[in-house]
């Protein structure tokens, strides 16, 4: 039973100010998988002034300081692959190849990404007699989700670190352990004590605290649109940076000159993975009238081969995180069975020979409109939604009815793909299911956040501007 009982702070495992503690469920089994403190306002204020006075002396270190730091954790991240695939098993049901496989590798990459571009990236810049400065924002505050815990705390913390900021990261109490780890990561590679500290908490608890302290220069969060809310209004007062990834219900048209078969059958696959649990999943598929009825028995075959099972076993998808996301995903399953869509595969409750645990049957419904629940709400479990539409223009007004605008797809020649990509309202648009680019911005229009992840975009998320003027001589 793996147990997350103290914080990292100032460079020390510290206790807990309070004494709450809750159970961490295993979700494949709904037993208890261990235990995590949960935090309060007192302990941020603790890790949050420790950022304060760390900020002064790492803000001015040098790149080649912060990057021989980037390779030690690099190293000792390596190091710990095995345990961490093993926690995020765990702690959220990744099937063991998933965690081994994506989960662990994409945290690492994006260490990697931060460490690559640090070598030639541009702190400074002269323009004409005036000196652009490149600064770190100061301390930041991290909130982070469980669905991708690796990814989305090292997407944060490797530019952050690079462009030489201190920070405090709250993990979800939800998936705590991969947190737990990263910060003993972060010691065996010896981060300046205060640089980086770790609180575990609830979002009442920590995450308000951390998102109203009026020492923290930058909150970044990654979670639901509803929790992203409170996060911009706690923050508000202090006029901090608020940074947000949050929810999704991304199109992919399947465009009439699309491989019917290669684009259906690679678009349940895609919905799939994680068990539907990503908030870029390609939920809406938008296929031509005419071809509905026969994307519709491609659907059910490719549904089939989406098993589920333990995650020891080979199954393509493991349980989803939680029986509150479970119960969500059945009554939201329920909804499109209500409102009169066709439901092509899968269907409400567990899947045969699975009675323990919080797994889905992958299900996928046809016929759905625009308009209906299941179009509109993001399910966040392993659910896609086929909408018929009449002519391109029609799919690319459906595309963007949404709140939200993280993610997109487009299947089919590639020319036409592209014109239809440069219309959609969303941060990143995926032509043909290519392979993912690390250095690519993430993040979202609308609803679905403010500013960019990944690559070299993500360092600018952590950098102020100081323009100094008369820096060279005039005429110079």
């Amino acid at each position: 039973m793996r147990e997350a009982l103290q914080f990292y702070i100032d460079g020390r495992w510290v206790a807990p100010n309070g004494s709450s503690v809750i159970d961490v469920i295993d979700p494949a089994d709904a037993s208890v998988a261990g235990r995590v403190a949960l935090g309060d306002a007192s302990d941020v204020d603790a890790a949050v002034m420790a950022a304060r006075r760390a900020f002064d002396s790492f803000s001015r270190t040098s790149v080649r300081e912060r990057a021989e730091l980037l390779d030690a954790i690099i190293a000792a991240y390596t190091r710990r692959g095995g345990d961490l695939a093993e926690a995020v098993t765990a702690e959220m049901g990744a099937p063991a190849w998933l965690a081994s496989g994506a989960q662990v590798p994409i945290g690492i990459a994006h260490l990697q990404v931060a460490r690559q571009l640090l070598d030639d990236y541009d702190f400074t810049e002269v323009r004409g007699a005036t000196l652009l400065a490149k600064e770190p924002v100061g301390v930041c505050g991290f909130i982070t989700p469980w669905n991708w815990p690796l990814n989305q705390i090292a997407c944060k913390v490797a530019p952050a670190l690079a462009v030489g900021c201190t920070m405090v990261l709250k993990p979800s109490e939800v998936a705590p352990f991969t947190g737990h780890i990263f910060a003993e990561i972060m010691a065996e590679a010896g981060v300046p004590a205060g640089v980086f500290n770790l609180v575990h908490g609830d979002g009442p608890g920590v995450g308000a605290a951390l998102s109203s302290h009026p020492q923290v220069d930058m909150v970044s969060f990654t979670g639901s649109t509803r929790a992203g809310v409170e996060v911009a209004r706690a923050a508000a007062p202090t006029v901090k940076r608020v940074h947000q990834e949050l929810g999704g219900k991304s199109a992919n048209i399947v465009l009439p000159s699309a491989d019917l078969r290669a684009a259906v059958a690679g678009g349940v696959d895609a919905m799939m993975v994680n068990s539907g649990q990503s908030c870029n999943a390609p939920s809406r598929m938008l296929l031509p009238a005419a071809q509905m009825a026969e994307a519709k028995t491609i659907a059910a075959e490719a549904a089939a081969g989406n098993t589920v099972g333990t995650p020891s076993s080979n199954a393509k998808l493991g349980p989803v995180v939680s029986e509150l996301q479970w119960d969500k995903i059945q009554r939201l399953i329920q909804a499109g069975i209500d409102e009169g869509a066709t439901l092509v595969a899968g269907g409400t409750g567990r899947p045969e020979g699975l009675d323990d645990g919080y797994y889905v049957k992958p299900t996928v419904f046809a016929d759905v409109t625009n308009d209906m629940t299941i179009a509109r709400e993001e399910i966040f479990g392993p659910v896609l939604t086929m909408l018929a539409y009449d002519d391109v223009e029609q799919a690319i007004t459906v595309a963007n009815d949404t709140v939200y605008g993280l993610a997109a797809y487009v299947q089919g020649d590639l020319e036409e793909a592209r014109q239809v990509a440069s219309r959609l309202r969303a941060g990143q648009v995926y032509l043909n299911y290519p392979e993912l680019d690390m250095t690519a911005p993430f993040g979202g229009y609308k609803q679905s956040g403010n500013g960019r992840e990944w690559g070299a975009h993500a360092f600018g998320e952590f950098l102020e501007v100081k323009a100094v003027m008369g820096y060279a001589p005039a005429g110079k």
